[in-house]
């Protein structure tokens, strides 16, 4: 009987062991493999040149919060960190936009409207009069602006367009808005397109860009007698860096202040899908293009009341990335619901840029609050850059943000603020390009 039961032990526990090694090696097999995977995390390319830490910066974020880190929860959506960027002159240099109203107004593209007032519920009667005048009543109302050769129309709207006024100088907008999520100029984009369908904007958007990557850097065009940048460039940082975070595992999105049918084919140059990026959706009726726009965060659709600008960023990525809905969406939300990493280069992008936990990448353009906030660096994760190519030199004198660096709702200037109520002192320009 004794013989009989250490028999049976010795089989019950040859069994036992035989079941407990092939785990153990599955085990190891494992942490292998996660060694592996760890030792050939993605990685940032050390052939292009970053400014400072900013390399580090940006890996850190890649490596905490990516495929290589210890918390990753796998590859389904809405378990992946998020990256989010602006487009013009954050991943591209120049203006997509404004190259595409170029090429437009070279290829008589903008279609007269009916009543140019009734193009932006901010025009001002100046405005009016101005774009009436110089575009002429000739041209039937929704047929072709002859703007390749009516140099004075071709001026208007690109004046209007850029710089808010006519060319004599008058206001171009006037009203009320709420100056932290609109501006009229920038509404009055794909308001310009009303009458297109979404897919013959969207080739003249790529025809500007095939035309402005093949112009050599630096050259300049002539529309009207407005002289304005003919190229354009990927930034081969921005590039890189999107496909190692895509390599990581995150969800890269593109949040711009631009018409969506624009920045979605200028997107898909570096690989970002349309369903990735957001911009201006313009309310589409009858498969043609209106002079309104979608709303966010329980906003109807508007005249340009709500863009994604400043808090209309933050509104626009709650929303549509997050699926946070109503007045919620205009709020900063809770770590899990925020960005890992954003990136801009003017203060339209400096709400979500600052809602990243991770790190707050931003081009150095000398726009004022963030600027302000990118050298304070509150939380140690600022990383300001000068732009890639053709980088802006030395501003001259320090930062307004104790006085007048943050736009209030109401376009007046008050103080860049933390988050603890406390003002950001004036801030020295330190990343930039080639001394002044």
């Amino acid at each position: 009987m004794r013989s009989r039961s250490v028999l049976t032990a010795l089989t019950t526990a040859a069994a036992l062991a035989a079941t407990l090694i092939p785990a153990n090696a599955q085990a190891a097999d494992a942490q292998a493999e996660a060694s592996r995977d760890r030792h050939h995390c993605p990685r940032l390319s050390a052939k292009l040149t970053w400014y400072g830490a900013n390399r580090a910066k940006l890996q850190r974020t890649i490596d905490e919060r990516g495929k290589c880190s210890s918390h990753w929860r796998g590859g389904k959506r809405g378990h992946r960190p998020v990256a989010a960027f602006d487009w013009d002159n954050t991943i591209v240099k120049n203006d997509a936009t404004d190259a595409t109203i170029a090429w437009a107004l070279k290829h008589d593209k903008i279609l007269r409207p009916e009543d140019w007032a009734a193009t932006s519920k901010w025009l001002t009667p100046a405005a009016d009069r101005a774009l009436t005048e110089a575009c002429g009543t000739d041209v039937p109302v929704g047929h072709p602006l002859p703007t390749s050769s009516n140099a004075a129309c071709a001026d208007e709207i690109l004046q209007v367009r850029g710089e808010a006024e006519t060319m004599s100088g008058d206001p171009a907008f006037a009203g009320k808005w709420n100056h932290r999520r609109t501006v009229p100029e920038y509404a009055w984009v794909p308001q310009l397109f009303a009458g297109h369908t979404v897919e013959e904007l969207r080739a003249y958007a790529r025809a500007a860009r095939d035309e402005a990557l093949a112009a050599p850097i630096g050259s300049e065009q002539k529309v009207g007698t407005h002289t304005v940048p003919a190229y354009s460039r990927y930034y081969a940082q921005q590039q890189d860096l999107l496909r190692t975070l895509e390599k990581a595992g995150f969800d890269v999105y593109i949040v711009s202040a631009g018409s969506e049918p624009v920045a979605e084919e200028w997107a898909a140059g570096v690989g970002i899908d349309r369903e990735h990026t957001l911009a201006i959706r313009s309310v589409v009726k009858h498969g043609r293009i209106t002079t309104y726009t979608e709303g966010c965060g329980g906003m109807p659709p508007s005249k340009g009341e709500m863009i994604p600008y400043i808090e209309g960023k933050r509104c626009v990525v709650n929303q549509e990335i997050f699926g946070i809905k109503g007045a919620r969406a205009w709020q900063k939300q809770d770590w899990r619901h925020r960005i890992a990493i954003g990136g801009g280069d003017a203060d339209t992008d400096v709400t979500f840029v600052g809602d990243a936990t991770g790190t707050h990448l931003v081009l150095n353009r000398n726009k004022p609050e963030i600027m302000c906030r990118g050298y304070d660096d509150a939380d140690g994760r600022w990383a300001v850059n000068p732009m890639f190519i053709e980088p802006l030199p030395r501003k001259k004198g320090p930062y307004p943000c104790a006085t007048e660096g943050f736009t209030n709702p109401d376009g007046s200037l008050g103080p860049v603020r933390r988050s603890d109520g406390s003002i950001v002192p004036d801030q020295k320009d330190t990343a930039y390009g080639e001394k002044a």
